[in-house]
């Protein structure tokens, strides 16, 4: 029997709204505006008690140490800490947002994890995301497979994929994992495939994820060619803001919602999907007369936690904006309605999602066997206990408010240094980062 552990990203106390990410609407359009890292660590971990509360096996993965300061050394400046963040922020203020980016807290972005369940060689297998479509992003990686390697010690762990735009790979976000008593299917969802050369590819924003980089980790996940589907999704939804599909679409065990222009052809992909899960599996489409895409990017809907509970039956977490929004309120109050899913849940999350990342973007799902949990280091799993002790960390080191100039100041750096530097120490793992004291 299968336990899914929910992994949510612990915000980091550089969190701030720099902008980033174009095709983000929300993280272009609060781009400048002072953030609050307190305020966003606490909200996180106000979700990940709701979870555990529900019975769901919750952990956590730590922030990564930010500003990066070998990104910054690598682009030519150099003397001690506080001369390169200075030097920085006058000469290139926007790589030093990136160095300084809190990206990581979105651990939907970390990984493709596929549970030993479903491979040929009964393993575990764990491919971090290269996300090279976005500067900030592409220098995550490196420590993001170092936490992976610690959280799941046990699993088959590869590389990231070659770093190039045929291999565009921006992880979970675009992957979904349903299963049935017919079967098990992953659906793959890419923005572009470059091996055909008359497909549609959006065209005022980049896509992420390509065709050919799904077909690749498919391969080294050594998944069986049935459990496997490959979806494009609409050229048009990626312009619109829909940047993941995690943006327009959320499953779980056979039930999906989606919203009506989610894939380039919808009804293709909804058929390939009835083919391997039977009768079991139950599509809930979204019409844009109910709910357009723009209101859908706007209020997060499909970037709801959808999870089967032992306390509430099949639950939805939602953004709050969900709930103040009359039509996407609707939606939910329908599903419920007709009993398609039992309980909802709102959550403020609006630090996340003021930077582009509702409560389906912190977490990363991971499928696992009894024995599989119980070798998650026990620092990283969470508990009531565990969460007050993270809230009290976060409450003594994280700041009130961050605006772009701050992250220039060496007193953020050595303050992020410390406080990861205590973090690793109070759950039990002081080799967690390599940093001074």
């Amino acid at each position: 029997m299968l336990t899914e552990v929910q992994f949510d990203g612990l915000v980091g106390p550089t969190h701030n709204y720099a902008g980033l990410s174009s095709g983000n609407v929300a993280s272009t359009s609060h781009a400048g505006e002072p953030s609050h890292p307190k305020t966003a660590a606490l909200q996180g971990l106000a979700k990940m008690r709701l979870v555990h509360g529900l019975g769901i096996e919750q952990a956590f993965l730590p922030p990564l140490v930010r500003p990066d300061m070998p990104t910054l050394r690598a682009a030519g400046f150099d003397g001690d800490d506080a001369a390169v963040l200075a030097a920085a922020a006058a000469d290139n203020p926007l790589l030093l947002a990136q160095a300084s980016s809190a990206s990581s807290m979105w651990t939907a972005n970390a990984a493709t994890i596929t549970p030993s369940c479903d491979t040929l060689d009964g393993a575990m297998h764990v491919t971090p995301a290269n996300l090279i479509s976005k500067p900030h992003r592409a220098i995550e990686p490196p420590q993001t497979a170092r936490l992976l390697k610690h959280a799941l010690p046990f699993a088959v762990h590869h590389d990231p994929l070659e770093a190039n735009t045929l291999m565009g790979d921006e992880g979970a976000a675009n992957h979904t994992r349903l299963h049935s008593d017919t079967g098990t299917v992953h659906l793959f969802v890419y923005g572009i495939d470059h091996d055909n050369p008359n497909a549609l590819a959006p065209r005022t924003f980049p896509a992420r994820q390509t065709r050919l980089a799904w077909a690749t980790i498919a391969k080294q996940h050594q998944l069986p060619d049935d459990m496997v589907v490959l979806a494009q999704q609409s050229p048009a939804v990626i312009d619109a803001g829909v940047f993941h599909n995690d943006v327009i679409c959320v499953g779980n065990g056979g039930l999906l919602l989606l919203h009506e222009a989610a894939f380039a052809d919808t009804d293709q992909v909804l058929q390939a999907l009835r083919d391997r899960l039977g009768n079991a599996f139950t599509p809930l489409i979204v019409r844009s007369d109910d709910l357009t895409v723009d209101e859908a990017v706007s209020t997060y809907l499909f970037n709801s936690q959808l999870l089967n509970t032992p306390v509430s039956g099949v639950t939805l977490v939602c953004p709050a904006k969900v709930e103040d929004h009359a039509r996407a309120r609707a939606v939910v109050d329908g599903w419920l309605d007709a009993g398609h899913i039992d309980t909802a849940h709102y959550l403020d999350l609006h630090e996340s999602m003021h930077n582009g990342g509702g409560p389906a973007c912190l977490r990363l799902r991971v499928p696992m066997t009894e024995s599989q949990v119980s070798e998650i280091p026990p620092g990283l799993r969470i508990d009531n206990a565990r969460l007050d002790q993270l809230t009290s960390w976060v409450e003594q080191w994280y700041p009130d408010t961050l605006t772009p100039l701050d992250l220039g100041k060496s007193d953020l750096l050595h303050m992020s240094n410390a406080a990861l530097w205590a973090l690793g120490r109070c759950i039990g793992l002081p080799d967690l980062y390599a940093l001074p004291r």
